[in-house]
């Protein structure tokens, strides 16, 4: 059986970064799995740059994850962001609601603010769920 797949955003990436945050429990749990081979968890590298604008730290930290796989912000994540703009949605969220050629089925987005992804087409949830 295949773990499954989540991507954090920059509001559950600030969680696991920060031990005071009310989430971080339910954010580290994840992780936990993660390092249990029970799932794989990516963290775009753009949503982290806008998680450290708010958090100054938050990109390295999460950088020295072993658990956690850095999505980069090539040609493909920008035609996407592109589009997503046009619509509206923020840069924090552009590259984490882009869908993964990895995972066709889909991939799980672990967020605090499950309504900036409405829209977007993909499975937005807030760890507390």
């Amino acid at each position: 059986m295949a773990g499954v797949a989540v991507v954090l955003d920059h509001t559950t990436a600030g969680g696991l970064y920060d031990p005071k945050d009310p989430f971080n429990e339910a954010v580290v749990a994840f992780y936990v799995q993660a390092c249990g081979g029970l799932g794989d968890l990516y963290a775009p590298v753009l949503s982290l740059t806008a998680g450290d604008a708010e958090r100054p730290g938050l990109l390295g930290y999460i950088k020295g994850l072993r658990f956690i796989r850095i999505e980069a912000f090539d040609t493909d994540a920008a035609v996407t962001a592109t589009e997503l703009l046009r619509f509206g949605h923020s840069w924090a969220a552009v590259h984490a609601a882009r869908p993964s050629p990895a995972h066709p089925a889909g991939r799980y987005l672990l967020t605090l603010t499950p309504k900036a992804y409405a829209g977007t087409g993909v499975q937005a949830v807030h760890p507390d769920q």
